[in-house]
């Protein structure tokens, strides 16, 4: 069994940054492929970004080039730096954790990108 337990969500203007953090227990972290999604009011949750255990990243069109996803193996953290953020990034951002057939997930910690 795997809990994931994010932070670093808060209230950003548009054009500003934020890192989220998820922390993992249970399991072995440095297997686990890693990944951030999020879901917006009144909209199906999307996949952001992945990281595999052997460090391949990859991410959604929508935050190509603005995101970036790392992991600390040392720390059992998976991090989502967020860049240029846009008032469309608000949302409710989950960490994901794909330990063989199984799939778990975070709280969910909200970010929103307002003026």
């Amino acid at each position: 069994q795997v809990q994931l337990v994010e932070s670093g969500g808060g209230l950003v203007q548009p054009g500003g940054s934020l890192r989220l953090s998820c922390a993992a227990s249970g399991g072995t972290f440095s297997g686990n492929t890693m990944s951030w999604y999020r879901q917006a009011p009144e909209k199906e949750r999307e996949w952001v970004a992945v990281i595999t255990s052997g460090g391949n990243e990859n991410y959604a069109e929508s935050v190509k080039g603005r995101f970036t996803i790392s992991r600390d193996n040392v720390k059992n953290t998976v991090y989502l730096q967020m860049t240029s953020l846009k008032p469309e990034d608000t949302a409710m951002y989950y960490c994901s954790a794909r330990s063989g057939p199984n799939r778990y997930w975070g709280q969910g910690t909200q970010v929103t990108v307002a003026s």
